[in-house]
C-alpha cells in the first residue's frame, strides 16, 4: 500500500475532520455527563457505560466517514478517486502537482436572465488556467455543477480533487461592471488573494487575463497570455455569444434552438468571430438524433465547423466537431482520427477533446487507447453526468463491471433528473439480472423526462415479457415524435430475436447517419447479429472491422 496515497485519501474523505470533531465532542459529552447524571442519583454504572459507547462509537464513525460525506443535501456515499492512466498518453499528461476550480461568478446584476456573464468570466478563465503548465484545471461542467448548490469550499475541493478553488461575484450596471474574484486553499481554508475590480465592460478581456495572472502568480507558477484570435472584437457580439454559450449546454430543444439564435446574432456583429462559430457546431451536435435527423444537422455541424478553423485553427473544440461529422457523414474513420489527434494537439486539457475521442477509439475496437482517455476524461471532469453516465456504458461493453458501477452510480449522484438521455447504470443492470433495479431506474427516469425509455422494452425483452416490450416499444417511439435512431429500434428487435427487422433498421440508421451506429459493433447486445452477412457487410460499409471490434467482448471474457 502506498502510504503517501493512502494518507491523501484520508484526508479527501474527511476521516481526519470526522476524528477531531469526534474526540472534541465525545469528550465534551462525556464531562457533561459525568457532572450532570449523578445530580439526578443515575447510577453510576450508567455513566460509565455512556462513556464506553462513547470510545467504542469512535472506529464506527472513522469507518462511516470513509464511505460517506454528511453535506446539507443530506449523507450521500463519497465517490472513488478516479482511476489511474492505464497506459501513457501522447500529449500534455494532467499534472497533480497544483489543482484548481473556477465557480461559476454570482451574478449580483439586477434584472433576469443575467447568469450567463458569471459563467463567462469563470470559463475564460477556466480556458486560460488549462494552459499553465503543472497545473490541473477541474473542466467548466464539473465546476459549474456546484452552481447555486452553496456547497462549502471542503465539498468542493474534495468531489472535485483539488486543492484550490476561485470564486467571485459580478454585478453589471449599464456599461460598468464590478467583479470580485478569491483564491482560497482549501487544504487549510485561508485565503491566497483577492481582489475587486470595475471596469468599463469593454475591457473585460484584459480584467479576465488580470484575474488569470493574479491567480497564476499566488500558486507560483507561470503563464504565458497570448492574443487570442478567437475573441469578439465586438463586445455586443461577446455579450450575445455568452448569452447562447449559456443555453447551449442545456439539455432541451428549446435552450439548443434558442442558443443558435444568439451565435447567429453574435455573428451579425462580428463575422469573424471564431467561437461563435463553434457555438453553432455545438449546438446543432447535441440537437442531432436527440431530437433533429443526424444525416440533416450533422451537416449544419460541418460548415459550423469549418468555418471557425478557417478564422482560427487553433479552436480545438471545432476540430472535434468536424472529427464528428467526417465519423458519421463520410465514414471516414481515419480522417476523423487526425481531427481528434489535432483537437488533443491543441488541448489536451479538455473534456471535449478526451471524451469524443474516447468514444471513438471505444468504437472502432481500440480498448486500451479508449480506456486511457476515458481514465483522462474522468481526471479533468469528475463531476460530470455526461462523462460519468458514458463511462459506465463504455465499461459495461469492456466488462469493466466494478468500475461500471462506480461511474453510473456517481451519474445518479450527480443528477437523478438528467433529461438528455438514458440513465445507463439501468442499462447494467439488465444486464446483470437485476431486472426490478433496472425497471426501477427507467421509470424514475421516465416520470422526470416525460419520454418512455427505449431501455425498458430491452428490459422487458430480456425478460421474455415479449408483448410488453411491444408495448413499450411503441410508447418509446411516440414519446419522441420528432426523430427516432435506428439502431435503438433494432436493439429491441435483436432482444426479441426478430432479426430481419433489426437488419432493417440498422439499414434506416446507416441512412440516416445515427451518431450511435458505430457502436454496434462492440455492443454485446448486438452479438446474435454477428453470424449474419449483412450485419457484417453494414460494420464494414461504416468503416469498422468486424474482427477487431467482436474481440473487444471476447478479451474481456477472458480476464
Amino acid at each position: 500500500m502506498n502510504l503517501k496515497k493512502f494518507l491523501a485519501e484520508l484526508k479527501r474523505r474527511r476521516v481526519y475532520s470526522v476524528a477531531v470533531a469526534y474526540v472534541v465532542g465525545g469528550w465534551a459529552l462525556a464531562q457533561g455527563i459525568a457532572q450532570v447524571l449523578p445530580i439526578f442519583d443515575i447510577p453510576i454504572w450508567v455513566v460509565r457505560l455512556i462513556v464506553v459507547l462513547i470510545v467504542l462509537g469512535f472506529p464506527a464513525a472513522l469507518t462511516l466517514s470513509w464511505f460517506f460525506d454528511f453535506t446539507r443535501y443530506g449523507i450521500v456515499r463519497t465517490p472513488d478517486r478516479a482511476p489511474e492512466d492505464r497506459v501513457e498518453v501522447v500529449g500534455s499528461p494532467v499534472s497533480l502537482e497544483k489543482s484548481i476550480a473556477v465557480l461559476p461568478f454570482k451574478d449580483l446584476s439586477t434584472g433576469p436572465d443575467r447568469d450567463y456573464l458569471g459563467e463567462g468570466i469563470a470559463e475564460e478563465i477556466i480556458t486560460a488556467l488549462s494552459k499553465v503548465d503543472n497545473l490541473r484545471v477541474a473542466a467548466r461542467r464539473s465546476s459549474f455543477w456546484f452552481k447555486d448548490r452553496d456547497a462549502e469550499l471542503s465539498e468542493v475541493a474534495g468531489k472535485l480533487n483539488v486543492d484550490h478553488v476561485v470564486e467571485g461575484s459580478i454585478r453589471r450596471d449599464g456599461n460598468r461592471i464590478r467583479v470580485t474574484a478569491e483564491l482560497t486553499e482549501c487544504c487549510e481554508g485561508f485565503t491566497l488573494w483577492s481582489e475587486t475590480f470595475e471596469r468599463e465592460f469593454q475591457g473585460i478581456f484584459a480584467l479576465q487575463d488580470e484575474i488569470t495572472r493574479a491567480i497564476v502568480d499566488a500558486l507560483k507558477l507561470k503563464l504565458e497570455i497570448a492574443p487570442a484570435t478567437s475573441r469578439a472584437r465586438s463586445m455586443e457580439a461577446y455579450d450575445l455569444y455568452l448569452q447562447g454559450l449559456f443555453l447551449s449546454d442545456k439539455s432541451t430543444e428549446a435552450a439548443l434552438r434558442k442558443s443558435l439564435e444568439f451565435f447567429q446574432s453574435a455573428l451579425d456583429k462580428d463575422p469573424r468571430f471564431a467561437r461563435a462559430w463553434t457555438g453553432i457546431a455545438k449546438s446543432w451536435l447535441w440537437l442531432a438524433d436527440a431530437y433533429v435527423k443526424p444525416v440533416d444537422a450533422y451537416s449544419k455541424v460541418r460548415e459550423a465547423a469549418v468555418n471557425a478553423i478557417q478564422i482560427d485553427d487553433g479552436e480545438a473544440e471545432a476540430h472535434v466537431y468536424l472529427a464528428e461529422t467526417k465519423r458519421i457523414l463520410d465514414w471516414d474513420l481515419r480522417g476523423a482520427e487526425a481531427e481528434y489527434v489535432r483537437a488533443f494537439e491543441i488541448d489536451s486539457n479538455s473534456t471535449t477533446s478526451n471524451y469524443f475521442i474516447a468514444a471513438f477509439y471505444a468504437a472502432i475496437g481500440e480498448r486500451e487507447k479508449a480506456l486511457t482517455y476515458l481514465s483522462r476524461t474522468a481526471k479533468i471532469d469528475p463531476a460530470s453526468l455526461w462523462v460519468s453516465n458514458f463511462a459506465c456504458e463504455i465499461y459495461r461493453y469492456f466488462g469493466l463491471i466494478d468500475e461500471a458501477m462506480a461511474a453510473g452510480e456517481r451519474s445518479l449522484q450527480l443528477d437523478p433528473t438528467f433529461l438528455y438521455g438514458e440513465p445507463l447504470l439501468a442499462a447494467l443492470y439488465r444486464e446483470m439480472g437485476r431486472f426490478d433495479d433496472a425497471i426501477a431506474l427507467y421509470k424514475k427516469s421516465q416520470d422526470i423526462s416525460g419520454r418512455v425509455p427505449f431501455g425498458l422494452a430491452f428490459t422487458y425483452a430480456k425478460m421474455n415479457r415479449r408483448s410488453d416490450a411491444r408495448e413499450i416499444l411503441k410508447d418509446a417511439r411516440a414519446s419522441r415524435p420528432s426523430y427516432t435512431p435506428g439502431d435503438a429500434i433494432a436493439h429491441a428487435h435483436v432482444v426479441l430475436q426478430e432479426h430481419e427487422d433489426a437488419i432493417r433498421e440498422l439499414g434506416r440508421a446507416r441512412d440516416e447517419r445515427s451518431s450511435s451506429l458505430h457502436t454496434v459493433g462492440i455492443s454485446p447486445e448486438f452479438a446474435p447479429l454477428r453470424s449474419d452477412k449483412r450485419f457484417l457487410s453494414l460494420l464494414r460499409e461504416i468503416g469498422l472491422e468486424p474482427k477487431k471490434v467482436f474481440a473487444v467482448n471476447q478479451a474481456a471474457r477472458t480476464e
